[in-house]
């Protein structure tokens, strides 16, 4: 029995593998898999994408401005072909954001983050405001963080009311808005 530490691919285990040297088909089967895997943005897979060519020309060399070329036509076909859509994208993270009792503030965030535009980032939200309202979420977050009058313990809801503010507070709510769901 060979007692080296060598893995069945003939590295030893703890180093990288190395990457594949990039293509337009590489890309477009990486992007394709990651599509299955995940919801994305044009922005978030561009990222992705970028990623594994830098990774691949530091290794292996090559043209980078003809690789971001491969990029750029790749995540325009995948948008004709309807595989990406930041609309749709948008539509349903900010309904299921809004849905589990986050802020305005905080679901447009997350979309700027993931590189929405901003006017669909202001169409969407008031799409799922006007579904779940600003109170309604602050209801729903004070429930599921058991704040103010959802404390198992009714005695400490006075105790900890500054605390509870604080908490809808940093969640994105405003002071008018918490000050409604805590006291109420």
């Amino acid at each position: 029995m060979d007692d080296s530490k060598e893995g069945t691919r003939g590295r030893p285990p703890g180093t990288p593998k190395k990457p594949r040297k990039v293509s337009p088909r590489y890309l477009e089967n990486a992007a394709l898999h990651y599509l299955k895997r995940y919801a994305a943005t044009v922005s978030q897979l561009k990222r992705v994408l970028l990623r594994k060519v830098d990774r691949s020309l530091r290794f292996h060399g090559g043209d980078r401005t003809e690789a971001l070329q491969w990029v750029d036509a790749l995540t325009d076909k995948l948008i004709r072909n309807g595989l990406m859509n930041d609309q749709a994208y948008a539509g349903q993270k900010a309904q299921s954001l809004r849905a589990s009792g986050r802020s305005a503030r905080v679901i447009a965030q997350k979309l700027r983050m993931k590189g929405v535009a901003p006017e669909i980032v202001s169409e969407k939200l008031a799409e799922a405001t006007a579904e779940v309202s600003e109170d309604a979420a602050a209801r729903i977050w004070a429930r599921k963080k058991r704040l103010g009058p959802f404390r198992r313990d009714a005695q400490s809801r006075q105790e900890n009311r500054q605390r509870d503010l604080a908490a809808l507070a940093r969640a994105g709510f405003s002071f008018a808005t918490a000050k409604k769901i805590i006291d109420g």
